[in-house]
């Protein structure tokens, strides 16, 4: 992640136009104003026009290039996807399940103070079923919740709690809670990435306390 790179707010105020660019440069400025729109309206009330009004092209391009409005989700899930994957996974390096905890919520405040509405793509109640975008979020959220389950699990064992029900309730918690965290960050966009740290370390070390 670098700051160098636009936020989807300012994304938004950018016409991509067509002329002079690339294809696949073309594609991502779609995809990263995809996910602006279908982050912010859900799937089922984003507009395949909007976002083509946004780049300043036609719609009938964005369906030359995804198809459909589930192909163009399904290129914004991929991409908000592999950004949380790729920060999540690079931050699992701690030896406590605390230092993790933080480490993975500053992963992920990094990569939404540059693609704020990335865990709302991923994490879209709205998405068909049957869709390519669906199966797309789903598999991200699944990887996500799985490196989330291992931190929770440490963190029982660590307090002799074995009860695999437990465990399982536990990772529910978590998932919910940086959730939560993320909508209140949206509702706070004063907030930097930054304080959001700051604040997720002296929640957690409140709710842990000495017993990580």
């Amino acid at each position: 992640m670098t700051s160098a790179r636009p936020t989807p707010r300012a994304e938004s105020r950018t016409r991509t136009g067509t002329k002079g660019v690339a294809r696949a440069d073309r594609e991502r400025q779609i995809v990263r104003l995809a996910v602006e729109e279908f982050g912010t309206q859900g799937y089922a009330r984003a507009s395949v026009a909007a976002v083509a009004e946004r780049a300043g092209i036609s719609k009938p391009l964005i369906y030359t290039y995804f198809t459909s409005k589930d192909g163009l989700a399904a290129a914004s899930a991929h991409y908000a996807g592999s950004l949380l994957v790729g920060e999540v996974e690079a931050a699992q390096t701690a030896t406590t399940a605390e230092a993790r905890a933080l480490d993975t919520l500053a992963a992920i405040f990094s990569v939404l103070d540059h693609c704020r509405r990335a865990w709302s793509v991923v994490h879209d109640t709205t998405l068909p079923e049957d869709g390519a975008a669906y199966a797309a979020a789903a598999e991200y959220r699944e990887r996500l919740a799985e490196m989330g389950a291992v931190g929770t699990a440490e963190i029982l064992r660590a307090a002799g709690d074995d009860d695999p029900l437990d465990h399982d309730l536990l990772s529910a918690v978590w998932q919910h809670a940086v959730t939560a965290i993320v909508q209140w960050w949206l509702d706070h966009p004063e907030q930097t990435a930054a304080d959001m740290a700051a604040r997720a370390a002296r929640m957690l070390h409140i709710v842990l306390g000495p017993h990580s």
